[in-house]
């Protein structure tokens, strides 16, 4: 159980972390020379949908959620390796994404393994 709660809390702090940084980076740290609101709805827009889910705790949305962090995963990347004067922000980016990713996948996996368990009983 303990484990579970852990991936979570570290599922729950990459995902809310990257929903923070990203209006932050694009909107006041770093503007972008492109439109604020296509930058925001491309990026933040993904992010919204598992939010119902990984509130609740639903094994099945961490499970696809992780699909998605490696979205932002790549994009961290191509930003350390494009734009360096914004390598920090993309470091972060990187850090937070990787923490969203792997919180995901050992909570799916040990939310899949609790929910068969209890249905075994």
């Amino acid at each position: 159980m303990d484990k579970l709660r852990h991936a979570r809390l570290l599922a729950l702090c990459g995902y809310f972390g990257l929903l923070l940084l990203l209006p932050l980076w694009y909107g006041w740290l770093s503007p972008s020379q492109l439109s604020l609101g296509l930058v925001l709805g491309v990026l933040l827009l993904p992010l919204l949908f598992p939010l119902r889910g990984l509130l609740q705790g639903r094994p099945y949305t961490y499970a696809w959620s992780s699909f998605l962090a490696l979205i932002y995963l790549i994009h961290a990347v191509v930003e350390l390796y494009s734009s360096p004067q914004d390598r920090y922000l993309a470091l972060l980016e990187l850090l937070l994404s990787l923490a969203f990713y792997i919180g995901c996948v050992l909570y799916a996996r040990a939310g899949g393994r609790e929910l068969k368990r209890r249905r075994a009983d």
